[in-house]
């Protein structure tokens, strides 16, 4: 089992299309101007191209480490030194994925994980660096929402993608 390469760029499309919604002014948008200082005005001056370049880029590598977290059959590739020593692999690993292969690869099971890791992992690194720039619970909660609900997705997105 080798990294699907077009699953993350996909999935990718996710944080834009969620921010889209998620920041719209009628959703929290409006809340997290507040909350983070901004207006309307000032949004509008940054380079749009940039932001959302390096926001799918950077997307694309949240998906490649999506997939590690939610297919475990990458894990047991892992295990045996990865895709090049498969020729080696003694007749174990061949038995495990003749019979576990498939097993959790679906958009319900990336989804559990896209909500974990976004429980415990991005909501404590928003929280934390929330914390230190004495920003409100409401802004941690927007973003980490935010994070939780668009990680749901691309772990969906990457777990079924087969």
């Amino acid at each position: 089992m080798e990294m699907n390469f077009i699953s993350p760029v996909v999935a990718a499309f996710t944080t834009l299309l969620v921010g889209f919604v998620w920041y719209h002014p009628g959703v929290f948008g409006t809340v997290w101007m507040k909350e983070t200082g901004l207006t309307q005005e000032e949004l509008q001056k940054g380079n749009m191209l940039k932001i959302f370049g390096l926001t799918f880029i950077f997307s694309v590598f949240i998906g490649m480490v999506m997939q590690s977290l939610t297919i475990h059959q990458m894990g047991a590739l892992g295990m045996i030194g990865g895709p090049t020593q498969l020729a080696v692999a003694k007749p174990s690993f061949a038995a495990f994925m003749a019979d576990y292969g498939m097993a959790f690869r679906t958009a319900k099971h990336g989804a559990l994980h896209g909500v974990l890791t976004g429980l415990f992992f991005a909501f404590p690194m928003i929280a934390i660096n929330g914390l230190f720039e004495r920003k409100s619970w409401k802004y941690i909660f927007i973003h980490a929402g935010f994070w939780t609900v668009s990680l749901m997705i691309i772990g969906a997105i990457v777990c079924a993608w087969v």
